[in-house]
């Protein structure tokens, strides 16, 4: 059964910096764009960032590009999403979630595996 394990959120003050990490397990993670999106209390889910499965390739939402970055362990079957420069508009449960499409993909319905979330809370 393929798991996706979120971990690293919290609380920090605006301007602080969080680094959240994805394991997944039961699948082969080396074949699959990972994502991360997150969704703010009364909101839709939004997409954040992703990173293609070959080539490494990286997409970011407007609102966070440059303060934000994906990375992926292949070896450790591991995404990762460091975020700097917090602001309070960042606060959402963060998902990270797993797709077997090519490049870049962006529309949640392009993913297939999701993990259970984890809290990321900004204060001002």
């Amino acid at each position: 059964q393929v798991q996706l394990v979120e971990s690293g959120g919290g609380l920090v003050q605006t301007g602080g910096s969080l680094r959240l990490s994805c394991a997944a397990s039961e699948l082969t993670f080396s074949k699959y764009a990972m994502g991360w999106f997150r969704q703010a209390p009364g909101k839709e889910r939004d997409f954040v960032a992703t990173i293609a499965w070959l080539g490494g390739s990286t997409y970011y939402a407007g609102s966070v590009k440059g303060r934000f970055t994906i990375s992926r362990d292949n070896a450790n079957n591991t995404v990762y999403l460091q975020m700097n420069s917090l602001k309070p508009e960042d606060t959402a449960v963060y998902y990270c979630a797993a797709s077997r499409r090519i490049g870049v993909p962006k529309d949640q319905y392009d993913y297939i595996y999701w993990g259970q979330g984890t809290q990321v809370t900004i204060s001002s």
